[in-house]
Order: structure tokens, then sequence, then C-alpha cells
């Protein structure tokens, strides 16, 4: 306890921890997890307060992916990827926007299909924010802002997404770049960092994360981490394998819950100025004790259904978060004045 105890007091002094101390704090917490985990909340509650926000996510276009990512339905080996795509008609976005504003989320993700968007995703997502911001109901509740994960973006796309109101773009690097090829092989880790600089270039917040559970290792999650603390994106989604049938990765045999928090803590002692957000696998893999994703760093959810699994309600996130003490802030409420100001975004594996 006091090698972990002096690690979190360099992180909270403004340090970075190393590859090395962060699988140190790895290897101790075999012994007793609750240890890394009380040093992390230690680093949570010094840069990020005890405020928690929502986000919710829509399907933009659902199914008939050409990629080959192993765990995911949508993919061309998953039961979706043989399906036309579907487009998710606007009216419905705008309806998805009223229900995150009545959830008390900042920010409704628009989530696409396929690997990169074309000029006519670009005027669906712009035309899609605009009928959001003229919606009085999905901005009564407060400023409702929109975020998009529509797949690899050039540059001038980038810049057209700022410019279309796009204040956030998400784009997940998933795992470490050595574990990459082993689920993806039809585009790069560099692809996925171009995506990025690209959005970054453009003005835009990224939100970049991983899915864990994927058949990685311990290093390859701490190196995943280093590679985010270098793109310094403003919100790092964590998700957790659910396996689907019909995708390749169906008997991957899931996370230990215990073990989730323990890689939800080494994020946070890597990455302690970010928004550690739990997303898609959360509510199936730490069943009882998501609310202990808290204690071990996290400090923002995604609520609601994701794409093709379903989640679980709002209103159930909110008891959750009143219950283990912490403040949810919404845009009604505002940011606690306790915490940093930190972004509304979304993330969850296709």
């Amino acid at each position: 306890m006091d090698d972990l105890t002096a690690l979190a007091g360099r992180v909270v002094g403004g340090e970075f921890l190393q590859r090395a101390e962060l699988l140190h704090a790895l290897e101790l917490s075999r012994a007793c997890a609750t240890a890394l985990f009380t040093v992390a909340d230690r680093v949570r509650r010094h840069f990020m307060g005890d405020a928690v926000t929502l986000c919710c996510i829509v399907p933009g276009r659902l199914g008939g992916c050409g990629e080959d990512c192993r765990w995911c339905s949508q993919s061309r080996l998953g039961p979706l990827g043989g399906e036309k795509p579907t487009r998710t008609p606007r009216e419905r976005i705008v309806a998805a926007a009223r229900a995150a504003a009545r959830a008390g989320a900042g920010c409704l993700g628009i989530v696409n299909s396929g690997r990169r968007p074309g000029d006519g995703d670009l005027d669906d997502v712009i035309g899609a924010i605009d009928a959001i911001r003229h919606d009085a109901q999905a901005q009564a509740a407060g400023p409702l802002r929109v975020c998009a994960s529509l797949g690899e973006l050039t540059p001038d796309q980038a810049r057209r997404l700022a410019r279309g109101g796009v204040f956030l773009v998400h784009h997940n690097l998933e795992t470490s770049r050595r574990f990459f090829p082993s689920v993806v092989t039809t585009h790069t880790y560099d692809d996925r960092l171009a995506t990025l600089r690209n959005a970054q270039t453009a003005g835009m917040d990224v939100c970049s994360g991983g899915l864990l559970g994927l058949g990685e290792t311990w290093e390859d999650r701490v190196d995943l981490a280093l590679t985010l603390r270098d793109v310094s994106p403003r919100v790092v989604p964590l998700n957790f394998l659910h396996p689907i049938p019909g995708t390749e990765l169906e008997h991957q045999p899931p996370m230990e819950p215990m073990d989730i928090l323990r890689a939800v803590a080494m994020f946070r002692l890597a990455l302690p100025r970010a928004d550690i957000k739990l997303c898609g696998g959360r509510v199936v893999n730490l069943r009882d004790m998501q609310s202990w994703a808290f204690f071990a760093g996290a400090s923002s959810l995604m609520t609601g259904d994701y794409l093709t699994t379903a989640g679980r309600s709002a209103q159930q996130d909110a008891q959750m978060i009143a219950d283990a003490g912490m403040t949810l802030v919404t845009p009604r409420t505002g940011q606690s004045a306790a915490a940093p100001r930190t972004c509304f975004c979304t993330s969850a594996p296709r």
C-alpha cells in the first residue's frame, strides 16, 4: 500500500507515471485490489471532484460495415455485416435528442457504421445538429450538444464537421498497437491515429479509448493508456467486451469484475486529468459492482441503450450515482464547483 500511495502522491503532484510503474501498480493490486482503488479514487477526487456526467448515443447508420473487427456485430464477419446499411431518419435522431435531454445527458452521439463517411453522411449529421439546436424539447433542460463517431476522417471532412457544429469526435484506438492486428486487419492503427489528429487540428476535442477483454494482456492495456496519453483526448471511454453471437469473439471469456475495476484504476493513474467514461459492456460485466467504478477512478457514464445491445435506464444510473455519494451534473444544474469542467461525450463498441 505504501508503494501505491507514493505513486498516487506523485500523480497528484503533477507527474506522469511510466510504463513500469503502472505495471508495478497492477502487480501490487493482485494481492489487494482495493488498495489500488483507494489511490485511484484519490487521484479522481483531486482532478475531477465528485461530479458525474451522462451521455447517450443513437445510430446514424447501422449495419453493413466492410471492416473485419472481430468483436463487432456490424462488421462483415458479424451477423449484421451482410445486411444493407440502414439510416436513421432525422426525426428519430431528434427524438433521441429529446430522450437524452430528459435523461439529464449533456450530449447525444451520432454513431455510423462503416470505415469512413461520405458527403451524404456529413450532410445528415450536420442537418441533424441544426434540427436538434432548433428543437425546443431537446434544448429545454439546457444546451444539448452533439458529437459524432463516423469512422476515419480526412482533414477536409474534419473541418467541415467542426464548422457544422460537431464539438467532439469519437474514434477509439481499441487496444495496443501490438495487439491491434490480432482483431482488425482491414485498416491500421495509424489510420485511427490520423483521424484523431485531423479532428484536433480542425479544432474539435476527441474522445478515444478502448475495448477491453478482446484477449489482450495487461501490458497491452497499459500500452493503450500510454498511447492515449500521447494523443491527449478530453474523454477516454472504456468498453468491455460483451460477446455477441455470430461474431468471431462470441466465445471469448468475459473479464472478471475486479479485473475491470483494476483496469479502470490503471487508466485513472495513467490519465489523471481525462474524463474516464464507463461505456459498453459495463452492465453485463460489472453486474452488481457497477458503482465501484467511481471509486476505481471513473468520472462519467454512457446511459441508455447502445447500438446493438441494451443498456439500462438513466433513472437507474442516476440512483446509482446518488447512492455512491456522487453528484450528477446535467446541463440544467451546470458544472459542479468542486470539479474542473468536463466534457460530455460518447462511445460504444459497434
